[in-house]
């Protein structure tokens, strides 16, 4: 009976692809299939420079998106910042370019996403390889507009 009862419950639940798509939340795609990230939004100059500087804590699901004007060739590194991340690079259309995995905390070494990238998330560090995120994957939220591989409906 219980077995039953779970089975028509994770028919009622939608799946992350049916889900709408919400500024507080970055959905990611690929072969490890889907996820998605609470996130905070740093898309003005002094947002995108402070980013999780000096932030202690992060949701164990939560991330930043950074969003930039137009493609870019971003350098990040971890000045001020305690938290070990995984960065994330994505091209304009929403797919993922380049990793800078475990970035160590403090560490002023920059961190190169590539060239043509206009989106860049952080994660907990150790994240992308544990979920087995991998360059091709693709990311959903409303900043990417309907251009993007992934867009919202």
């Amino acid at each position: 009976m219980t077995r039953l009862f779970i089975i028509a419950l994770a028919g009622l639940t939608p799946s992350l692809s049916a889900a709408a798509c919400s500024g507080s939340h970055v959905d990611l795609r690929g072969d490890f299939g889907q996820v998605r990230f609470s996130t905070e939004i740093a898309d003005t100059p002094d947002e995108r420079s402070k980013g999780l500087m000096f932030r202690e804590d992060l949701p164990r699901m939560g991330s930043m998106l950074f969003v930039y004007d137009a493609p870019t060739d971003p350098v990040f590194w971890m000045k001020n910042t305690p938290l070990p991340l995984d960065i994330l690079f994505f091209s304009p259309e929403g797919e993922l370019t380049a990793i800078q995995a475990d970035a160590i905390p403090f560490d002023e070494t920059g961190l190169p996403g590539g060239e043509d990238v206009q989106f860049v998330l952080e994660i907990h560090g150790g994240l992308a390889e544990r979920l087995g995120i991998e360059e091709g994957a693709e990311i959903r939220h409303p900043q990417i507009g309907q251009g993007g591989v992934w867009p919202c409906e």
